[in-house]
């Protein structure tokens, strides 16, 4: 199951699914590039495409802000083919703007659509794969999301919503080998195609990206990891913690950060925590080294 797979992206990565034989539900609601004016055809251009080369598709409309129409398409899957083993969470739109003319609606409308767009179609899912004891998830985030970009304070906060819920979905799913992954992609769509030179839109192919997005929904697929691809060039990303320092609670605690902050942001021996609770951890470890090396006077 594959959203946003009418065009660019999604539609790559659907095509591609297709022919290794994979049988996929092409959603997309056929919207613009600002998420107006909805049509199918979209999908069902792409479902043509992979019927021409032997492969099995169905295109759906459904919308990732509808609940209701998203649980439609997964019961509809189900009934059809009895399972779901792969889920692509790749819908979206922009409305860029800067922050100081961005209005709440538009702000909503992207963290709707792209987040809580990826956690309806996840959530109808999550039962299913659990019961078979085997998912394959993806959450397409950005660099925008991991990085900032001008502009885009509404798409970047969905995004980067995104790669924490892979983080404890990951987690959560592993006991029944539901891997979940987030793919950073660099791809020349209607949504980038004003900010590349010709010869980088050459090269920023949506096919250059799919291998990526292959290898994290496969049978030996990784999971919690945040895969940035582009130009068929691929790397990971991580959310990291440095070594840092300890202040204390004291009246001159703020100056001391001040006075260290050099070390706190150095970056060497830096690390990946494995949960959220590996932040506390670090920070007792360090607060109980002080108290052993505070003298006791007696």
């Amino acid at each position: 199951m594959v959203t946003g797979a009418g065009r660019g992206l999604g539609r790559s990565h659907a095509i591609e699914l297709a022919r290794r034989g994979a049988k996929v539900v092409v959603n997309d609601l056929g919207v613009a590039r600002d998420g107006s004016a909805a049509t199918s055809s979209a999908a069902e251009e792409v479902v043509r495409e992979i019927r021409a080369f032997g492969g099995e598709a169905v295109a759906d409309a459904a919308s990732v802000t509808d609940a209701a129409a998203v649980q439609r398409m997964v019961d509809d899957t189900m009934a059809r083919w009895g399972r779901i083993d792969i889920l692509v969470n790749n819908a979206g739109f922009l409305r860029d703007k800067t922050f100081s003319k961005m209005s709440l609606d538009d702000f909503e409308a992207i963290v709707d659509v792209h987040l809580m767009g990826a956690v309806r179609c996840t959530k109808a899912v999550w039962e299913i794969m659990k019961t078979q004891k085997y998912g394959r998830l993806v959450m397409t985030t950005s660099s925008s999301g991991l990085f900032g970009n001008f502009g885009q304070a509404n798409y970047s906060a969905a995004k980067m919503g995104l790669v924490g819920f892979m983080q404890t979905l990951a987690m959560e799913g592993a006991k029944y080998s539901i891997h979940v992954n987030c793919l950073a992609p660099s791809a020349a769509t209607r949504m980038t195609d004003e900010l590349f030179s010709e010869e980088e839109l050459a090269l920023l192919t949506p096919a250059s990206v799919t291998p990526g997005l292959v290898y994290l929904v496969s049978p030996d697929a990784p999971t919690k990891t945040i895969l940035c691809a582009g130009a068929g060039a691929f790397s990971c990303s991580n959310v990291t913690m440095t070594e840092g320092i300890f202040a204390g609670d004291g009246p001159t605690s703020s100056e001391l950060i001040l006075l260290q902050s050099s070390a706190l942001t150095e970056r060497r021996g830096e690390i990946v925590p494995a949960t959220g609770f590996d932040q506390s951890k670090r920070e007792l470890l360090k607060a109980r080294a002080a108290r052993e090396q505070t003298p006791t006077l007696t």
